[in-house]
């Protein structure tokens, strides 16, 4: 509500477009969440290897970046909704193919990583889309507002999903977790058949590779978006210690599937309390300052997480010490998660300054494209990230990633921020881009 420390909850009051379209996002990304990390565990008992884990995002980034440079010119050059809808069905019938397989005793790495590699590029249409969508239902003054939904949305996914996930595989097995998945995606399907028509505002020649050129070249001339794009590779590659939470509750805290449910959840249920009490963000004007020091808390909160499982490690309470002590281990949980939900609050506050900046200062006939390499930043750079952590890993220091990643955020970031004299002075009252 305006003027309080609560979410303001006014654009699903104004808009019923955006309102069915929000709780169809929210239902299908608890879904979508619920089979990714599926997915991961799944992986993990067929090879016992993070790196194979680790594989899933990076096999997907390929079609991910060709979805989102070529999907955000085919918002820009078509009806939003219809190319979302195309988009969700792809989704969705790659999503019931896991199903499937799981149930019939089919599945093996090779067609895990296929199948999500589709998914990753449907859902990079399907999300730059519907973010490009949302500024032709509310009024500018509505987005910082629409963002921290957003985040509302992601935290409810990424809270529930992963933890259901978590339970629903130990207790049941994968074919039902897919399988769920596949019903709730029709939320999804509700909120995109009951948009209204969403014509394109520009020509935009999609046959041509000079729409993405376009978008590329708007960049060119684009510091401070540029810049927005930066910072958050720079954060994703060096923070996302996501593919250690298998080896990490198997090794080190002595949990199982349940464990990892739990350590994944704390980062989106920090997300989800910052966008619960983000009412008095719209007021913040400077958002490339407050993007940069969201950033700077995030590295230092993966930099805690290092801390915490080194603690473990050469504190002799670790599974893999042979410690029985677990009255240290389940300390050591809620530690861990405790410094995760700080991690999600902090990237959810410069996720809201992100995504307003975007949306409100990139023109409409480009904002497809440049929403579609959005996509791209947000689900590549964890991918590389994975990379990065998995690699790192094979020496068999679990701690070592998550501790060098937070130090290069926080110092690599305050760089960055302090040599952009025109992120520091953008002014949400005159968004240029």
């Amino acid at each position: 509500m305006p003027g309080s420390h609560l979410i303001d909850t006014t654009p699903l009051k104004l808009s019923p477009a955006y309102a069915r379209l929000w709780v169809g996002q929210t239902v299908s990304g608890i879904g979508g969440q619920m089979t990714i990390v599926a997915v991961g565990l799944h992986i993990y008992e067929l090879t016992n290897s993070t790196l194979s884990v680790a594989l899933v995002g990076i096999i997907a980034l390929g079609p991910a970046v060709v979805a989102g440079l070529y999907g955000g010119a085919l918002a820009d050059a078509f009806d939003r909704k219809i190319v979302a809808l195309i988009a969700a069905i792809v989704s969705w019938g790659a999503t019931g193919t896991i199903a499937t397989l799981a149930w019939l005793g089919l599945e093996t790495v090779p067609t895990l990583y296929v199948l999500t590699a589709i998914t990753a590029a449907a859902s990079t249409i399907l999300n730059a889309t519907q973010s490009a969508i949302t500024p032709r239902l509310l009024p500018r003054e509505l987005l910082p507002a629409a963002a921290a939904l957003g985040g509302i949305a992601n935290g409810l996914a990424v809270t529930v999903g992963p933890a259901v996930a978590g339970v629903l595989v130990a207790l049941v097995g994968f074919g039902w977790t897919y399988s769920i998945d596949v019903v709730l995606f029709v939320a999804a399907f509700i909120g995109i058949l009951l948009l209204p028509r969403l014509p394109p505002t520009n020509t935009v020649r999609v046959s041509h590779v000079s729409a993405i050129v376009d978008g590329m070249r708007f960049l060119r001339r684009a510091p401070n978006i540029r810049m927005n794009f930066l910072v958050d590779i720079v954060a994703m590659l060096f923070g996302q210690p996501r593919v250690l939470y298998p080896a990490a509750a198997a090794l080190l805290l002595g949990g199982d599937a349940i464990t990892v449910g739990i350590l994944t959840a704390s980062f989106a249920i920090g997300a989800l309390l910052a966008s619960l009490f983000s009412g008095r963000l719209g007021a913040v004007r400077h958002h490339g300052v407050a993007i940069g020091r969201a950033i700077q808390f995030y590295g230092v909160f993966i930099l805690a997480l290092g801390v915490v499982f080194a603690v473990v490690t050469y504190g002799g309470w670790s599974v893999e010490s042979g410690s029985s002590d677990e009255t240290a281990r389940i300390a050591s949980i809620v530690v861990a998660a405790i410094v995760l939900a700080g991690a999600g609050a902090s990237d959810e506050v410069s996720a809201i300054f992100r995504s307003t900046m975007l949306q409100a200062a990139v023109p409409d006939h480009f904002r497809g494209r440049v929403q579609g390499i959005f996509i791209v930043v947000v689900q590549g750079g964890p991918r590389l990230g994975d990379l990065y952590v998995g690699l790192l890993s094979l020496i068999g220091l679990l701690w070592l990633p998550p501790f060098v990643g937070g130090i290069v955020i926080t110092l690599l970031v305050g760089l960055m921020v302090a040599r952009s004299k025109t992120f520091r002075s953008y002014d949400s009252l005159n968004p240029t881009p």
